[in-house]
């Protein structure tokens, strides 16, 4: 629902110095429009940030649809201007889906669906909206005949120029256009050698006269035109009935166009001036970053945190209170109409407000006999009507008593906050922002003055109250030093020193954000540094997995050629492809072993070239020696011990296994018992080299050997299965056992 009319959004405008950045943007509109845009704002901002992806043409200016529209609903007779209005919007449309755009923009395209009719209206009209007369016989003909009468009348008038009985008559030889009549300028007396009729008179006193023979061809022109006339009103007919049909299209386009209009007119703005399109967001909070209000130039940017219900601004006179106010207010407002303004978009947060207030001017009206407090009452009691508003005052205590004013305004913004108002005040009450202060839901904010430069710096400081600096703005705009003193001493000392605490805690407030911006920054370092060091460890990692898929392709290619050579048969084949695989297996680190030395009081010592006896120890790491008669405390890493008996490392451990031959096992010639026994001890040994698949030969003979291994190789828990092996590796008399 549109909260603001018109008439208020315009006296915002003006009042927040707005009126030529706003002015410039609606430059960039097609046609005449309101700010606002009806409907689902956040879908019309998805709309304006997919458009800005894009590069197109800016449209065609196009004029209001309405009164087009009105004649077609009664079936009116349109105009040829008209007529191409409408024609216009169609082909930029047309142009824009030609483009054949993704996403939401492309979607929205691929509605406009142009009937037969229309494009039987728009074939006869020129990409400059003339009439093209080429596709009508008799239009062409009527033309040509017209073209040839003006040659015709040309061609005449310079014979006449040429004759010698007209000659004498001629003030100069040019042929003029006088109120829209070919016509010669001569002399008095003309009329002896010249029939025609005067058409004006020149400042010398001559005569323009256009011939009889010129102005009956022009008569006969005017014939052909009328009936030029009557054929282009019976197409305009046959045009508009033809339109009247597609009124729904046109309804659609129209409004259509409007919505793209108020789309491009933003982006190609933000384009053209290198400035951010954001949107206000579904709270109250305002949070600005780099903001630069419009109506300035080379200005400081803005930050301030409006994240509380009022923010009270105080500080030095001229030193930029009310523009921050304006800043704060015309942020809001820029967003809420997704206009574009000079911010930092990623940094920056606005809010969505129902009404933007400003209570800036000074109320006072001579006509109406109303003080400047009592405009200020009545300001404040239009705002009482209000809820969920941004309001802006600025020198609330304008025209009052300073005391009873801080009671009175502090009860009325009390007030204001219980209706859902969030205000922004300026102010030199320190007695207003005293009371205000210890509130929760205040933020208090001081502009900055440059003590030893004595001017202001327009900057602000939050948390702060801060110091009018009357005297010293006083003397800046050439008040007397002499008056200024007098008017220091009449103050007091005590109304000094009142300010002089203000300064010292503006002082120590801005040292103390210098501290704070160094620790923002260390802080800032510190999160590099650990993003680096992050980085680095995902790098380490990755490197780690790769060797570790290397080491594992590794094992893989060995264990397969070992396979290969074991399914071969031949022992020199095996013997070869194992040196193979074992060259391709990666080669084991041996780590350096440091033995542990211990000593103790009276051991033989060496001390870099001294040598001497331990006489005390303080630890295990610190002892006592003495050497050449001296005692010294030195560390135990620094002393050796000089009858120190190198010994290698010995361990106690045995392991005992046997040397294999390959991965067969051959079971000819034994009894049943003898051979489970060798093959229980082959196929452990088989699991400890890491092998997955043996072949064990058995023979046929009988039959009791093959039944024997295949019970146990059934029953060991070890065999995942066995079949009979290949032919070339024993056929029925061998087993191939996978582990």
């Amino acid at each position: 629902m549109r909260v603001e009319s018109d008439s208020r959004i315009d006296l915002l405008i003006n009042q927040l110095d707005l009126g030529e950045h706003i002015a410039l943007f609606r430059q960039f509109f097609s046609r005449d429009d309101s700010l606002y845009m009806e409907g689902d704002q956040e879908l019309h901002y998805r709309f304006i940030m997919a458009l800005d992806a894009i590069e197109f043409k800016a449209p065609p200016k196009v004029a209001d649809f309405t009164n087009i529209k009105l004649h077609l609903k009664k079936h009116g007779v349109l105009q040829f201007e008209q007529i191409f209005e409408i024609i216009k919007v169609v082909r930029y449309f047309r142009y824009f889906k030609n483009k054949n755009l993704q996403g939401i923009i492309g979607e929205w395209m691929d509605r406009f669906v142009v009937e037969q009719k229309f494009l039987d209206v728009e074939q006869y009209f020129t990409n400059e909206g003339k009439f093209d007369e080429n596709l009508d016989e008799t239009l062409f003909a009527l033309s040509a005949r017209i073209k040839e009468h003006k040659a015709n009348m040309s061609g005449s008038l310079k014979r006449l120029t040429s004759t010698q009985k007209i000659s004498p008559y001629l003030i100069d030889t040019q042929i003029h256009l006088i109120n829209d009549e070919e016509c010669l300028l001569v002399r008095g007396g003309f009329n002896h050698v010249l029939k025609g009729a005067v058409v004006g008179r020149s400042a010398s006193g001559g005569f323009y006269v256009s011939p009889d023979s010129i102005l009956k061809t022009k008569e006969q022109i005017r014939y052909i035109n009328q009936e030029r006339e009557a054929i282009f009103y019976t197409y305009a007919k046959e045009f508009s009935s033809k339109l009247s049909e597609l009124l729904p299209f046109i309804n659609f386009v129209d409004k259509e166009f409007t919505k793209f209009d108020n789309y491009q007119a933003r982006v190609l703005f933000a384009k053209s001036k290198n400035l951010q399109l954001i949107k206000s967001k579904k709270d109250s909070k305002i949070i600005l970053d780099s903001f630069i209000h419009p109506a300035l130039h080379n200005a400081k940017p803005i930050h301030v945190d409006f994240s509380k219900n009022i923010l009270m601004v105080t500080g030095v006179n001229a030193g930029g209170k009310t523009m921050l106010l304006k800043s704060i207010l015309s942020a809001a407002f820029m967003a809420k109409y997704i206009i574009p303004m000079k911010l930092n978009e990623h940094k920056s947060h606005i809010g969505s407000f129902k009404n933007i207030l400003a209570v800036i001017d000074d109320p006072q009206n001579v006509k109406n006999d109303i003080s400047t407090f009592a405009g200020r009452m009545q300001q404040f009691s239009k705002i009482f009507e209000y809820r969920d508003a941004l309001i802006g005052v600025d020198e609330i205590e304008l025209g009052t008593d300073s005391d009873e004013a801080a009671a009175l305004f502090k009860v009325i913004l009390d007030e204001l906050i219980l209706r859902g108002q969030k205000i922004v005040v300026t102010t030199h009450h320190k007695r207003l922002a005293a009371l205000m202060a210890d509130r929760d839901d205040v933020e208090l904010m001081a502009a900055i003055y440059d003590e030893q430069n004595r001017a202001p710096t327009y900057e602000f400081m939050q948390g702060i109250i801060g110091k009018s600096y009357a005297f010293e703005t006083a003397q800046r705009y050439g008040i007397s030093n002499k008056i200024v003193q007098e008017a220091k001493a009449l103050y007091g000392d005590n109304s000094e020193k009142l300010n002089m605490l203000i300064e010292r805690g503006s002082q120590l407030e801005r040292e103390l954000k210098q501290k704070h911006k160094k620790v923002d920054e260390k802080i800032e370092e510190l999160q590099i540094k650990e993003r680096t060091l992050k980085e680095q460890e995902i790098k380490l990692f990755e490197e780690l997995q790769r060797e570790k898929n290397l080491l594992k392709e590794s094992y893989k290619t060995a264990i397969d050629e070992a396979k290969q050579a074991a399914r071969a048969g031949d022992m020199k084949a095996i013997h070869r492809a194992m040196n193979e695989a074992n060259k391709k297996l990666p080669l084991e680190k041996k780590e350096k072993i440091t033995p542990h030395i211990e000593f103790k009081v009276g051991d033989n010592v060496k001390y870099h070239s001294k040598k001497g006896v331990i006489v005390a120890m303080k630890d295990k790491k610190e002892a006592i020696v003495e050497l050449d008669g001296m005692r010294v405390r030195v560390k135990t890493s620094q002393l050796k011990h000089t009858q120190l008996i190198k010994q290698k490392p010995t361990t106690d451990v045995k392991l005992n296994v046997e040397k294999k031959a390959g991965l067969k096992c051959d079971l000819h010639g034994m009894r049943a018992e003898e051979a489970n026994e060798v093959l229980d001890k082959f196929i452990s040994d088989a699991l400890i080299n890491g092998w997955d698949e043996v072949v064990v030969y058995h023979g046929i003979g009988t039959g009791k050997l093959s039944y024997a291994v295949k019970e146990f190789l059934k029953a060991h828990p070890k065999v995942k299965k066995f079949e009979d092996a290949p032919q070339y590796l024993g056929g029925f008399g061998a087993k191939v056992v996978t582990l």
